[in-house]
């Protein structure tokens, strides 16, 4: 059977669009700065003019700058808030869609993430609003103090240290962070890693199975 066509809003470097390929799912990436290390196929577009209709599972990160916990410390004024138009726009193209973001914003809390219950060396809990039915995973016990950002500092990763994203590949992050060996550290700050959508895009599949079995022929 041909994959699956998965539309990934706001891709930034594609840490959700690894998690959707490996689930099963051939990947289109849409955002509105150039990517150049976005793995798979790519469009440079502003998502509020693209058909979402067309797509097995649309994938959407809207910027989380205005809810993030950086908020009370940084001016983030500047970033736009999209849930609201771009959840919108995914109910009225009729696609079975994600919603990621962070703990404060407005989304439906269907399911939460966490590093910890795939083993990697991060926290970096996300919720997702799902138009589909979800399993939650148990929430494994946090063991390692991190900070506000959820980063412990003190340990270099490659010497058992725990830390999600600090510094460039190959200095401070590794694949056993977050997943992730193909951004800058500033790609990672504002990823999620390939897991979680993996766990969900595997979820999508197998619910709409007999859907995706009848289009394939």
């Amino acid at each position: 059977m041909t994959r699956p066509l998965a539309l990934d809003l706001f891709c930034c470097a594609g840490g959700a669009a690894v998690g959707l390929q490996r689930a099963g799912y051939q990947v289109v990436g849409i955002d509105i700065d150039p990517q150049p290390r976005y793995p798979f196929a790519f469009i440079q577009a502003d998502v509020t003019q693209i058909c979402f209709s067309r797509f097995a599972l649309v994938w959407a990160s809207p910027p989380c700058q205005q809810f993030c916990r950086l908020r009370t410390r940084e001016d983030l004024s500047g970033y736009p808030d999209l849930i609201e138009p771009v959840r919108a726009k995914l109910i009225a193209g009729g696609a079975p869609y994600v919603i990621e973001n962070v703990h404060e914003a407005p989304i439906r809390k269907d399911l939460m993430l966490c590093g910890a219950m795939f083993g990697l060396r991060s926290y970096r809990h996300r919720h997702f609003e799902c138009s589909f039915p979800i399993q939650q995973p148990a929430h494994s016990k946090h063991t390692v103090c991190v900070n506000r950002r959820g980063e412990n500092r003190r340990e270099h990763w490659a010497n058992g240290g725990f830390i999600t994203i600090t510094g460039d590949v190959g200095t401070y992050c590794g694949p056993e962070a977050m997943g992730i060996d193909w951004m800058s550290g500033h790609e990672m700050s504002q990823a999620i890693p390939p897991a979680y959508a993996e766990y969900i895009g595997r979820a999508a599949i197998s619910h709409f199975k007999p859907k995706l079995a009848q289009a394939a022929e």
